[in-house]
């Protein structure tokens, strides 16, 4: 989530800038979801220099948490550096008090500008271009989501697809079941190699054409934030229309999709819509503020539609955003939010955002949201493409504070569980989610109700029993895998 902001935040070591706010789901291990977060200034290329030592590195870190935490009595006292061989292990070991208690999991770290810079922008990355998952069931990865203009979906790779063996050639081919009996999931994690352009994978994949090997290329591409194929469209059902929509990530060039998605809506007389957001694990704040701006045609410049609060010391840095209605705007009579454990941050928002003014109109479908009602800023030192994401404020609605560590599913009384169907594609209305959805706008019940934080982030950290099927998440994952879990 994004809200840009021109000031200069003084520290110590350095004068770093604030280019802007945000807050976003999950961030490390397999926590699923992505930081929200912001649009950072553009830094130029860093020069190496003596500054960019390990010590002086961890300094600023530390700098920037006694600054701007949101939760400074809970980060760790005489915390040693020399402790800790990198930047990230002494972040963890400051702010691991917090951790315990649930509030930052993993949401603070430090990161690279110029990765980030390119995600954010345009959501380049490097990879096979899909979102991949993990099934304890059959011990296979199987396909959730395949980016058009990627190297996977040109080889045939598509949702549904299963992966059943990693190699480098047909020689050393393993398969999902013995690597992770071997290593863990991390293994799998590892054996599908860097996310650089140019490293090759032999996939042996089962799909409705049967089984067959594969050679797959990582290269860049871009990231369409609202597909070409099932992003947005009219999904006609027992001679009603209804708009769905699927926002992937809240990125930039999400902006002029939105608008012309919901341009469509507008023309066709549209306001009962599905808002999928089933992998969406943050982004931009500017773009969730323009999510909520699309669906307020009928809100007043008067009524609030998000809050962000800071730390008693950095109050004046607090704001709210309240409806402007677009000329693409609706004004939404029941809305249907699709969710998942990966449903984070500034998808979290929108949702949140949205509940005052629709209450018994709105659901939330699928299953409990991540659980990140707090959100991070940005601080650069451009010398050692060095960008520190810490939790600075918490996130809140019309009705006040956020309060959903757990999930959102508690907050929504008639939420409405439904499975996530990788035989159908995103957006075709025979999907089990996609079918819920449909059902409660057009004034049907649910046959069950999410359980109220069993797959929320908190409760797995409570060593709740892990779901069938997870977003596989590399222990460190890049800044593209933050927002996007899952994402090869």
């Amino acid at each position: 989530m994004t809200k840009p902001k021109q000031s200069i935040a003084a520290v110590t070591l350095a004068a770093l800038m604030l280019a802007s706010c945000g807050g976003g789901g999950g961030g490390g291990g397999n926590g699923g979801g992505g930081p929200v977060t912001v649009t950072p200034t553009p830094s130029p290329t860093p020069t190496p220099t003596s500054g960019c030592g390990l010590a002086a590195r961890q300094t600023f870190a530390k700098t920037v948490i006694d600054e701007w935490y949101l939760f400074p009595g809970d980060v760790a006292s005489g915390v040693n550096p020399a402790s800790h061989g990198s930047v990230q292990s002494y972040i963890d070991a400051l702010v691991a008090p917090a951790r315990a208690l649930g509030k930052d999991r993993y949401f603070t770290y430090i990161t690279s500008i110029a990765e980030e810079n390119a995600f954010f922008t345009s959501g380049s990355s490097a990879g096979f271009g899909v979102r991949m998952s993990y099934d304890q069931s059959t011990q296979r990865v199987v396909i959730a989501e395949a980016y058009e203009g990627a190297p996977a979906l040109a080889a045939g790779i598509d949702r549904g697809t299963q992966i059943v063996a990693i190699g480098t050639n047909s020689g050393n081919l393993r398969t999902i079941a013995s690597i992770v009996a071997a290593e863990g999931l991390d293994g799998v994690t590892n054996a599908l190699g860097p996310n650089d352009a140019g490293v090759t994978r032999l996939l042996r994949i089962s799909d409705g054409g049967g089984t067959r090997d594969v050679s797959v290329t990582k290269a860049d591409y871009d990231l369409d934030p609202v597909s070409d194929r099932y992003g947005a469209k009219v999904i006609s059902d027992g001679g009603r229309s209804y708009g769905y929509v699927n926002l992937r990530s809240f990125i930039s060039s999400a902006d002029p999709q939105l608008r012309a998605a919901f341009q469509s809506f507008r023309s066709q007389g549209i306001t009962d819509v599905v808002v999928d957001l089933r992998y969406n694990g943050g982004g931009l704040v500017s773009i969730a503020e323009l999510f909520g701006d699309l669906l307020g045609r009928n809100r007043s410049a008067s009524e609030l539609f998000s809050q962000t609060s800071y730390r008693p010391s950095k109050s004046a840095e607090s704001s709210r955003h309240f409806f402007t209605s677009q000329p693409e705007s609706i004004a939404p009579t029941r809305l249907a939010f699709i969710a998942t454990g990966s449903t984070a941050s500034a998808s979290e928002l929108v949702i949140n955002g949205m509940l005052p003014w629709l209450g018994t109109n709105m659901t939330l479908v699928g299953d409990n949201s991540y659980g990140k009602p707090v959100g991070q800023i940005a601080l650069d030192k451009p010398a050692c493409d060095d960008r520190m994401r810490v939790i600075a404020f918490a996130t809140g609605n019309a009705d006040g504070p956020g309060d959903y560590f757990d999930g959102l599913a508690s907050k929504i009384t008639n939420s409405c569980a439904a499975g996530d169907d990788l035989g159908f594609p995103l957006g075709d209305a025979r999907e089990a989610s996609v079918r819920t959805a449909i059902d409660f706008l057009a004034g049907r019940s649910c046959s069950a109700r999410i359980a109220g934080a069993s797959s929320g982030a908190a409760a797995r950290s409570k060593a709740a029993p892990r779901p069938a099927r997870e977003m596989l998440v590399p222990a460190r994952p890049s800044a593209a895998q933050r927002e996007l879990p899952g994402l090869f």
